[in-house]
């Protein structure tokens, strides 16, 4: 009441309506809000500690304002990358493998060691085991000479028992034919 009557008594007169009221931050102020915003992960609460100011009301409305796109404050986190069925694939084809280390094949394929297991979980059930057991009990292959040799060694063995087993054959329709003879006589 007081403030009125002062203002009547220098202007002589009083304002109809509501004097605008001057704007709390400037113009640069809100700019440097709206691009440490847009350049720091789109977070509101870590602009507002960087800057120390504005409110988060005053904030979230310059964003809209900036960003109309943005209509819904986003909370927690964005969501986990989503990897194509084929890498996730490869990723435990390559677990079972074992031709390197499981934390080696993480990092080839851009993904932490624990996820290389959640995609195993997934894809073949918790119950499969996470390293195949290898069968290796057979001695050290032989060099190829060797092998040759022995290859060698055996189709001449079979050439010598497929001889054998003609003559056998042979020998067998005859002596069916001479008990046959004995036999009618």
């Amino acid at each position: 009441m007081k403030g009125w009557y002062l203002k009547y008594e220098h202007h002589l007169d009083l304002r109809l309506g509501f004097a605008p009221r001057a704007p709390k931050f400037t113009q640069a102020q809100k700019e440097a809000a709206v691009e440490h915003y847009r350049t720091h992960g789109r977070c509101v609460s870590a602009t507002m500690r960087a800057l120390g100011y504005p409110g988060r009301a005053t904030l979230t409305a310059w964003v809209r304002e900036a960003f109309p796109e943005t209509s819904k404050a986003l909370t927690g986190r964005t969501g986990r990358p989503r990897y194509p069925d084929a890498l996730k694939k490869a990723g435990v084809v390559g677990l079972y493998n074992r031709q390197e280390s499981a934390q080696a094949l993480a990092e080839k394929l851009g993904v932490c060691r624990p996820t290389l297991y959640n995609w195993k979980n997934q894809l073949l059930g918790p119950e499969a085991p996470a390293i195949m057991k290898r069968k290796n009990n057979s001695p050290p292959v032989p060099e190829r000479k060797e092998l040759e040799r022995q290859l060698e060694t055996l189709q001449h063995d079979i050439q010598k028992l497929q001889l054998e087993h003609d003559l056998l054959k042979k020998a067998t329709e005859l002596i069916k034919k001479n008990w046959a003879s004995i036999c009618n006589s």
